[in-house]
């Protein structure tokens, strides 16, 4: 791996690379071993570069935005992980915001509210990423990023950048193509709407309140761990399955919103892995569905 970090100083300044740092430190979860190598492009052309210096030399590779939906395993990644947060410029051109995927959700719906724009207040509570949101179709209080997307920017596994349209974008249920196509987004295009800055910001106020009363924020977490199954939801399951606040290790079912799971200060991974599947076992056998994870869980097993 040595010989790597030489090769990718050709493309990032030195002082942006890190060699076998925690992922605790990037991940909402605060969990996490070590990745061999993190790299943090300062902006696309650093990224395109270390993008082609990976793909020459055949190394494996993850993309990461602010770490909110995934869980590292405890013993880290091997590869080099690739975080996109410092990718993050912002414009606004009429009703449309132009974003740099790795900008935090919470700074594009500021713009909005700033320039007056309507329609991005759903995702303003969201601590992840556009690039994330988009690579999930995240979406919260009944609008997704496909509702707002007009098109986005992207880049194949063999370094080619082109626009995918909404309608090319493959959206579904937490999916896109950029999972399904093994993409990466570079920009997105949203379109939003004209609206007041005293009902945008009140709008803005009301969710996060919302946000702050059902989910166990006060803790780290990653979110929502299970997919809606359909007809039901995944919290309610849980929580019928008598396992609210049923803790392994330092991982605890959350006793303010069952759907999260929550670091209570010590996990590891690899509890809050089988909280997950002590999760999944106790809801098949008790109602017969099948809950799938919306969270990643990367690195060795």
């Amino acid at each position: 791996m040595k010989n790597i970090v030489e090769i990718l100083k050709k493309a990032i300044s030195e002082e942006n690379i890190y060699i076998n740092e925690l992922m605790s430190r990037h991940t909402s979860f605060r969990i996490g071993g070590p990745a061999e190598v993190l790299v943090i492009p300062q902006n696309r052309e650093e990224l395109i570069n270390v993008l082609d210096i990976i793909r020459n030399e055949n190394i494996p590779y993850f993309i990461l935005g602010n770490g909110t939906n995934v869980i590292v395993s405890d013993r880290g990644i091997r590869g080099v992980v690739i975080k996109l947060t410092a990718i993050r410029k912002i414009s606004v051109e009429g009703e449309i915001i132009v974003s740099e995927t790795g900008a935090l959700l919470s700074a594009i719906a500021n713009t909005a509210l700033d320039n007056e724009l309507t329609g991005f207040e759903f995702a303003s509570g969201i601590p992840g990423t556009l690039g994330g949101a988009v690579t999930m179709n995240a979406g919260a209080y009944g609008t997704e990023i496909k509702d707002v997307i007009e098109k986005v920017e992207v880049i194949d596994e063999n370094g080619n950048i082109y626009e995918i349209k909404n309608g090319n974008m493959k959206f579904a249920y937490r999916s896109s193509a950029i999972q399904l196509d093994n993409l990466i987004a570079l920009k997105a295009w949203i379109h939003l709407k004209k609206g007041n800055y005293k009902d945008i910001r009140a709008k803005m106020d009301e969710l996060n309140g919302l946000r702050k009363k059902k989910q166990p924020l006060e803790y780290p977490s990653a979110g929502s761990v299970f997919k809606r199954p359909e007809g039901y939801y995944a919290g309610k399951l849980i929580q019928d399955a008598g396992l609210q606040g049923y803790t392994i290790g330092g991982a605890q079912v959350s006793e303010k919103h069952c759907g999260f799971i929550v670091n209570k200060g010590d996990a590891t991974a690899e509890d809050v892995i089988n909280l997950i599947r002590c999760i999944q076992k106790t809801v098949k056998d008790r109602f017969g569905v099948d809950l799938h994870t919306e969270v990643k869980i990367i690195g060795e097993k």
